[in-house]
């Protein structure tokens, strides 16, 4: 593509670069010029207009935006997603559920590294959006781009982004009671707004004292596909009431503690197949923390390991929640 100044009479064919004001009306930026648009140019004392001009190997850049969009979702359907229609070489992709998106970042590395004009921008991965929400955006940045470099750009495209549906119907909400400890019924109202952001039912909620045989055999008698448990007091260790009560009931502890904060004393355990989070006290404030992180995945059926949990320190730093019992600045 070429872009320049070029004398009026020599600009039939190529995109005007910048919109011209003429006595007869506008000539917006982006159009195709034609013979007429030359005469009125001509009629006004213009001698000459800058313009792009495109080879017959460039793709124009609504074109092009269609053909890489159409590489990062050929199944828009599979991938819940919505492709919108082309315009000023942009393509924006839609949620068609809610859920989380899964970003496959050495893919959209490779098709921004491709040539700086054919760029994608999407969420962070494993963000939790509703449906709707603009997930994706492709922009053609020039009024056209190469064809070699467009291919190469939809070949690194194909893995890029998709949607990930919650996977789990319903959870069971396991709350543990002491004396003087915090007001639970906030919890459960947190809880379950995590939940419906996901379209998951809240199945039922059940309140046990703060020990260990209690919490075990709530466990037990849990119906919902994911069993969630938020402690009176805080779990301070793998030996504590919740974990010994998971472990006393069949289950398994598979990983205790995250790098993210507020959410450090969070624990991650299975039970018949079933996860199950030990919640920390800040999953009873609806504001951020490191449990939305494992809950979203867990929920939308993403496997999480430890070491994701460990690599979640980067970025781990969240807002503080400031009716935390102990700030983590005194």
């Amino acid at each position: 593509m070429k872009f320049g100044p070029v004398p009026v009479a020599q600009a039939q064919g190529a995109i005007l670069a910048h919109s011209l004001r003429l006595q007869s009306g506008v000539l917006k930026k982006g159009r195709v010029l034609e013979a007429g648009d030359l005469a009125k140019i001509t009629a006004e004392g213009v001698a000459e207009i800058i313009v792009a001009q495109l080879a017959p190997t460039d793709v124009e850049e609504n074109a092009a935006a269609a053909r890489l969009a159409a590489s990062i979702a050929p199944d828009p359907k599979a991938a819940y997603l919505r492709v919108a229609d082309p315009f000023t070489g942009r393509v924006n992709l839609y949620a068609q559920s809610a859920g989380i998106m899964v970003i496959d970042t050495d893919a959209v590395h490779a098709l921004n590294r491709v040539n700086p004009l054919i760029t994608l921008a999407t969420p962070r991965p494993y963000t939790r959006v509703a449906a709707g929400a603009l997930v994706g955006t492709v922009k053609i940045i020039s009024y056209a781009v190469p064809e070699h470099d467009l291919n190469r750009a939809c070949e690194a495209a194909t893995t890029a982004l998709r949607l990930q549906p919650a996977t789990l119907p319903d959870a069971t909400l396991i709350l543990t009671d002491l004396p003087g400890a915090p007001d639970n019924a906030k919890g459960e109202a947190a809880v379950a707004s995590r939940l419906d952001a996901l379209g998951v039912t809240l199945a039922e909620t059940l309140r046990v004292p703060h020990a260990t045989k209690a919490v075990s055999e709530a466990i037990e008698r849990a119906n919902g596909a994911l069993i969630l448990i938020l402690t009176a007091s805080a779990t301070s260790d793998p030996a504590d009431v919740a974990p010994l009560g998971l472990t006393a009931a069949g289950g398994a502890l598979v990983h205790f503690g995250m790098p993210v904060d507020p959410g450090n004393l969070l624990f991650l355990g299975d039970y018949k197949s079933r996860p199950v989070i030990g919640l920390p006290g800040c999953a009873r404030s609806p504001a951020l923390n490191g449990a939305d992180w494992v809950m979203e995945r867990v929920l939308c059926g993403i496997p999480v390991t430890s070491d994701d949990i460990a690599a979640m320190g980067v970025g781990g730093l969240l807002k503080e929640i400031k009716t935390r019992p102990q700030p983590r600045e005194g």
